[in-house]
């Protein structure tokens, strides 16, 4: 089995961890392998807060309840849905292919598409744009096949989420192969961790809070059992 397969595999939801530092380089390795996890149009709509002063870790725990994985962490990393960021991201992502060698032809290509783009999320006043493109597409899907662009701040958020949560697994299975832990928790109280960190909610939305240390020895690791691959999966 492979290093990546095992770090899967063995990954477990710690709920206590030791009070042991996280090395910056490590640190690094974790959030540097959560960006290249795969995105829509390569916008890579998310952000990570990385929480690790005991003051602020605090505060952020206690905003997750209490919850034994967040008092006991190293470090919390609120990893945010961020439906704002696409339009820096397009443009960055031309100008770096202008340093990277790419042809006259490609980049061209890249420009048209991020001036493109901007339509998949702008919604105008009171959605009045978003149902516009609903409606288009709900007649052209008469004739032709075509997916349903996001037409409200919701289902933006719903498609920026997504590719959060690869994001968040990505950061996960790399935390496991340092020999490190996490824990996964949808349990906070979004609005007041939002304002914490001072997120905008036109914005930004909270996907999960990833709890990170080296599981203590007060945590047992139960057996692990999952469905079976025939009710999870359907071969055609």
């Amino acid at each position: 089995m492979s290093h990546a397969l095992q770090a899967i595999r063995q990954r477990r939801a710690v709920k206590v961890f030791d009070p042991v530092e996280i090395p910056e380089p490590v640190r690094f390795q974790m959030l540097d392998a959560a960006r290249f996890a795969p995105s829509s149009f390569n916008i890579q709509p998310y952000r990570f807060y990385w929480i690790e002063s005991p003051e602020k870790r605090g505060i952020a725990a206690k905003l997750c309840f209490g919850q034994s994985p967040a008092a006991t962490a190293s470090a919390l990393v609120v990893c945010v849905a961020d439906i704002g960021s696409w339009k820096s991201t397009a443009q960055d992502h031309v100008a770096w292919m202008r340093t990277a060698g790419f042809t006259a032809e490609k980049i061209a290509d890249s420009e048209k598409k991020a001036r493109l783009v901007k339509w998949f999320f702008i919604q105008g006043w009171f959605n009045s744009l978003g149902l516009v493109k609903w409606a288009i597409l709900r007649i052209v899907h008469f004739w032709k096949i075509v997916g349903v662009a996001p037409y409200t701040r919701t289902s933006l958020f719903k498609w920026a989420t997504k590719s959060a949560s690869l994001a968040c697994q990505n950061l996960m299975i790399a935390a496991e192969s340092l020999g490190f832990h996490t824990c996964p928790m949808e349990g906070f109280d979004s609005l007041r961790l939002s304002k914490f960190l001072g997120l905008a909610p036109r914005y930004h939305e909270i996907v999960m809070v990833i709890a990170i240390g080296r599981k203590s020895v007060q945590h047992v690791d139960h057996p692990q059992w999952r469905r079976p691959l025939e009710s999870t999966v359907t071969f055609l």
